[in-house]
Order: structure tokens, then C-alpha cells, then sequence
């Protein structure tokens, strides 16, 4: 029996969710969390063997979210589940750890079948984002210097709020920008920098003299 754990602030989708997975005879909902922060703690409690993820959650985003329980349960897959066809987005959640990529418009035999594919220990990403991330990376890397003058303005705005530990939400309210505009300022910045943690970003800021 496969063990699932989903994780969305939204009912409809837990709801629609809980509906697919209760109707397979080899799956087993064990768990639904609604942030970032429980759906951490709720994974320590329950083993699930996949974690379904929304990318957009009110207290902590699924990267981060994916980052951090992977370093705890590196045996866990992670399918993030989210409306973002943002490239940056999608190589963000890959390098996090995450083992799928799926849209939440995508058919139910999709969805099941992107679950089966990742607990083979196979990456599956949405047919709609594939051709982005093969040309991704099939095209030359660029080098991006790791100094302050590889970031924007605005990058630099986020980047010292991410520091002080601000979510997605508080950094658009700050900036008076979308959750989905920080969360990809987000992205890029670790993209950018080559990063892969909050932690590693506060050491690159205090190093650049961004933070004390």
C-alpha cells in the first residue's frame, strides 16, 4: 500500500485530492496538512512513502518546504502539485529535491500516473514544462558571478527580506508585490547564485555586506 500525504491550503483541492487517492485500491491517504510548517511536522509524524505539494503555502513555500525535508527523510519522494508554469520555479523545486512536477489542470490518470513514476525513482515532469527544461539544459551554462551586481534591485529588496525570514506572503506584502512574483524572485535568486538554502543565502549576504 502506497502511503500519501497531501499538503494544500486550499479545501477544494484537498478535497478533490483526497477524492482520486481514496478511489485507488493500492493508495492509502495518511495525512493532509495546510502550510508549510505542519505538512513538516505531520511527514515526522506519519512516514508517508510521497508527499503531494502545493508550490504556494500562506507560512513557508514548497521549496523550502521540500528542501527541508529532504535533508530529514531523503527516502521521501515529493510531488509538487501547482498552477506555476514558471520555468525558474520548476528548476527550483527539481534542484530541491523534488521528484515531479505537475499542473493542477492535468488529467486524474496523470496525476496517479506521476505518482507511480517518481516511487520508481524516475523524475516526472508536466508534458506542458518538458521541452523548457530540456532546452534548459541542453543550452550552454551561463556563468553567473556570485557578487552583488548579478542580482537586480528588486532581487537584492528580496533577498534581505528571505534573510530575515520573511515567507513569500510577507515579502509580497512588504514589496507590495504577489505571492507568485516573490516566490519567483525566489527562485531566481537561488538559480542565480547558485544556492540551495536559506541558510546559504544568509552567508552570502553577510559576505556581500548585505546584513551585519
Amino acid at each position: 500500500m502506497i502511503r500519501v500525504m497531501i499538503a494544500d491550503d486550499h479545501a477544494i483541492v484537498r478535497t478533490g485530492l483526497r477524492a482520486l487517492i481514496n478511489s485507488e485500491s493500492t493508495m492509502e491517504l495518511i495525512g493532509e496538512a495546510t502550510g508549510g510548517f505542519e505538512a513538516i511536522e505531520l511527514v515526522g509524524k506519519n512516514q508517508p512513502d510521497i508527499l503531494i505539494l502545493d508550490l504556494s503555502m500562506p507560512d513557508l513555500d514548497g521549496i523550502e518546504v521540500t528542501r527541508r525535508i529532504k535533508t530529514q527523510f531523503p527516502n521521501l519522494r515529493v510531488l509538487i502539485l501547482t498552477i506555476h508554469e514558471d520555468e525558474a520555479l520548476l528548476r527550483a523545486a527539481l534542484k530541491s529535491g523534488a521528484g515531479g512536477y505537475i499542473l493542477k489542470h492535468a488529467a486524474e490518470a496523470e496525476l496517479i500516473s506521476a505518482i507511480h513514476t517518481i516511487l520508481r525513482g524516475d523524475l516526472y515532469v508536466d508534458p506542458s514544462l518538458i521541452r523548457r527544461l530540456l532546452t534548459d539544459e541542453t543550452s550552454p551554462a551561463a556563468v553567473q558571478p556570485k557578487s552583488t551586481e548579478a542580482l537586480t534591485p528588486r532581487e537584492t529588496e528580496v533577498l534581505k527580506l528571505i534573510v530575515q525570514g520573511c515567507t513569500n506572503r510577507q515579502v509580497g506584502e512588504e514589496l507590495n508585490i504577489s505571492v507568485r512574483t516573490a516566490e519567483s524572485h525566489r527562485a531566481n535568486l537561488y538559480e542565480k547564485l547558485g544556492l540551495r538554502s536559506r541558510v546559504e543565502l544568509v552567508r552570502y549576504a553577510r559576505e556581500n555586506g548585505l546584513i551585519e
